[in-house]
């Protein structure tokens, strides 16, 4: 082919305008690449595309990356030959690898198709969290299906935190990430002068291989386990979490101005007159919202104000490069690593009282039964007229009108109250809707100057937390709307309903107890909602409850809306913790494009919605990890003691126990159980033995001993206590004689957050 028919070839490119806008001397796009090898119908060498396309000796290196990248995106393959090859006409599954800390694994299809198992000879090539290309290998002798691994495309694990051993002079490094099941060798020389014992940084200098162990080298020593804030600086590296800020986040900041700027508001609704107080709990830091609202004759309007992040964080700019990164901030106890820097999150951006802010309101108003008439989104200008907490607004509401209290507060007090009536309007809207309610216990840590846990509290939500979730709920639910009615992209806040599976075997169980759950095949939020309130003073509630909510999905962030099942919404997002969560910050950019009537379009609103779902995960199981650390940490000089608790899990390994006094939870293995074979009814949710018929369960109390802490892997172990036994043996086994047994099903660990 002659170079004038290569270049009118690469001319025909219909994505050739956007790469000429993105770079300055364009190649072919990934589209079209993939469109020629297609069209060329067989694996094709590198070199026979380059002559192809007309790509210039000049341009062969930059070309070569791309194709690259292409690989590494599991679009293209290159096969033994070198060959390159097009995914899609190849048997090949692209997923991720999901380790355990036994040794095997699993690879989680990015087609989200069933998981592939993958036997330790596989993880052998691989890390957790690698992404991999694997073809079906057939069924192993549990009957599942098993994958081999053909290629590696990208090793995610850079660096790894973990303990150092030395072995017979050999140094070892154990990932704290359980799922990482390899052992990392150290050379001699690159130990970094760490000691055996200590906790290290690793940096990976050779991936893992089918004939290879990985090999690293230490490039940090952060200390000893009982060091002070040890169990954050390793939560923070085992799930590379970002906690410094880059130098451009730095400079962009240290260019801020100390006070809102008249430029900055002359053209918003000046709303400082309005009295907006802000109701937190006593530790927050950063207010991202604050309330109002006003009465008359018809009805109520309520002005829920949220601090307007995007005033300052500019699409593409280091604050929002690095939030995007960050996804949302993370609250371990004692310390917050910030989705923002400081002087944003605590400072232009939070709605300090008496100080003027820049916010994004959302003015709604209800008619007297709290139904809502309408709404109005609008940026303005406000000034908290209060820092209030959930303790004093509870109190200020429930005390007498002539208290000292009240008095001291005289001023704030009707508007208050005014929030209060729509409150309990709102809450009777809520109960007429069927949002699920399900009653759980909250926990308060306490630390001693050592930072460790001196005690743990229950907390009791009142009044006032209730008041301010309603509020935001009813902003969140106008934001969805507003940008549904007007056809604009956003990601909704989804918690689709339950799977049928679930479902059946919710039902299974609840009949066992005689109780049903309504809507047949399809039950609603009300439902759910009519069942928990029926069970509500029952003895075995705690355990019918925790069923029920295990049955439950998990929400995730999405473009696509699938409604809110728990809060039975049809369409929902976030939009009131703009401070705190990525979601709330491209909410916030939406609604402002519509009100110029322009359209704020970020790259790809599917990878963002998976990217803050992720993100939101990673926090999660940042912040579980610590306090389950400081909690061990809290009962190591209780070993001896004997508890009261309630099983608050069940597995085939065992039963986890909930300890009334300490709200921690340990494990009693299941060859700690009385003499017998005991199996596992994951639809009961309990353990029954097959000679004796004793019966373990969710929701039964029980008393343990506790008889080993091991702060290393983070593990309680319990046993019964002697008097336990015999008390359990007689108590269950007459009520097991008539049980029939029910076919097992998968059980759902997921929790539910709104």
């Amino acid at each position: 082919m002659s170079i004038k028919k290569r270049r009118k070839l690469r001319n025909q490119d219909p994505y050739l305008e956007r790469e000429k806008a993105r770079y300055k001397n364009p190649l072919p796009s990934r589209e079209y690449i993939l469109k020629i090898l297609k069209e060329l119908g067989v694996p094709t060498r590198e070199s026979d595309l380059l002559n192809l396309l007309g790509i210039r000796s000049t341009e062969a290196e930059n070309f070569s990356r791309r194709l690259a990248a292409m690989i590494r995106e599991g679009q293209i393959f290159r096969n033994r030959k070198d060959d390159i090859c097009v995914m899609e006409k190849l048997d090949l599954i692209k997923g991720t690898v999901q380790g355990h800390a036994d040794g095997f694994g699993f690879l989680i299809p990015d087609d989200d198709s069933v998981d592939l198992f993958l036997s330790a000879r596989e993880m052998h090539k691989v890390l957790h969290g690698d992404r991999v290309l694997a073809r079906e290998a057939g069924v192993d002798k549990r009957g599942r299906r098993e994958a081999a691994i053909v290629e590696v495309l990208e090793h995610v694990n850079k660096q790894v935190v973990g303990r150092l051993y030395a072995e017979h002079g050999i140094l070892r490094v154990v990932a704290e990430n359980r799922r990482i099941s390899q052992d990392i060798l150290i050379p001699g020389d690159c130990a970094l002068n760490a000691e055996a014992g200590q906790v290290v940084t690793v940096e990976i200098v050779q991936q893992p291989s089918k004939h290879a162990q990985p090999i690293g080298r230490v490039v940090a020593v952060l200390g000893h386990y009982t060091d002070p804030e040890m169990e954050i600086g390793i939560a923070l590296r085992k799930y590379d979490l970002p906690y410094v800020f880059p130098e451009a986040v730095e400079q962009l900041a240290d260019g801020l101005p100390s006070s809102v700027q008249q430029r900055s508001h002359s053209e918003r609704r000046d709303i400082r007159s309005l009295p907006l107080v802000t109701i937190d709990g006593e530790t927050a830091r950063d207010f991202d919202d604050a309330v109002y609202c006003e009465k008359d004759a018809d009805g109520y309007t309520l002005y829920v104000a949220i601090a307007d992040v995007s005033q300052y964080v500019n699409p593409g700019d280091a604050f929002d490069q690095e939030a995007l990164k960050r996804g949302n901030s993370v609250y371990f106890p004692q310390r917050v690593i910030p989705m923002l820097p400081e002087v944003l999150s605590n400072g232009l951006c939070s709605l300090n009282p008496n100080r003027n802010r820049l916010c994004m309101v959302c003015e709604i108003r209800f008619d007297k039964h709290g139904e809502r008439l309408d709404y109005v989104f609008y940026p303005a200008l406000m000034r908290s007229h209060a820092r209030l907490t959930y303790t004093l607004v509870a109190s200020l509401l429930s005390a007498p009108a002539d208290g000292e209290q009240a008095a001291k507060y005289r001023k704030l007090m009707p508007h208050l109250q005014t929030l209060n009536q729509l409150f309990k309007v709102l809450l009777k809207s809520r109960q007429k809707r069927g949002a699920i309610e399900f009653e759980t216990t909250e926990t308060q840590m306490f630390f001693n100057t050592q930072g460790k846990i001196e005690r743990i509290e229950p907390v009791q939500r009142n009044d006032a937390h209730r008041l301010i979730e309603e509020f935001m709920l009813a902003a969140n639910v106008c934001a969805a709307e507003f940008l549904q009615k007007h056809r604009h992209s956003v990601l909704f806040r989804n918690h689709e309903r339950p799977a049928a599976d679930k479902i059946e075997a919710l039902r299974d169980f609840l009949k066992e107890f005689g109780v049903q759950l309504g809507g047949r095949k399809k039950p609603k939020a009300g439902d759910y909602a009519k069942t928990i309130k029926k069970i509500k003073h029952r003895a075995d509630a705690h355990l019918l409850q925790t069923v029920m909510l295990r049955s439950l999905p998990q929400a995730q962030y999405s473009p696509e809306n699938c409604g809110h099942f728990g809060l039975a919404y049809d369409a929902y997002t976030h939009f009131t913790s703009p401070i705190r969560r990525y979601p709330d910050l491209l909410t916030h950019r939406a609604i402002k494009a519509i009100l110029r009537g322009e359209n704020y379009q970020p790259d790809n609103w599917h990878e963002l919605g998976r990217h803050c779902s992720a993100t939101e995960r990673r926090a999660d199981e940042a912040t579980r990890d610590v306090e389950t650390w400081l909690k061990c940490f809290f009962m190591k000089d209780k070993i001896g003691e004997c508890f009261n608790g309630i099983i608050s899990s069940v597995t085939g390994f065992g039963l986890f126990v909930a300890l009334d006094d300490f709200y921690v939870e340990g494990l009693v293995h299941v060859s700690e159980l009385p003499s017998d074979y005991f199996h596992f009814d994951a639809v009961r949710h309990c353990l029954l033995g097959e000679r004796s018929g004793m019966q373990y369960r969710i929701g039964d109390p029980i008393r343990v001993k506790l008889v080993r802490v091991d702060l290393e892997t983070s593990k309680i172990d319990l046993v019964l206590a002697k008097t336990e036994k015999n008390k359990q043996l007689k108590a269950t086994k007459k009520h097991t004689k008539s049980v029939k047994p029910i076919k097992s099903k998968k059980k759902n660990k997921h929790k539910i957050s709104i």
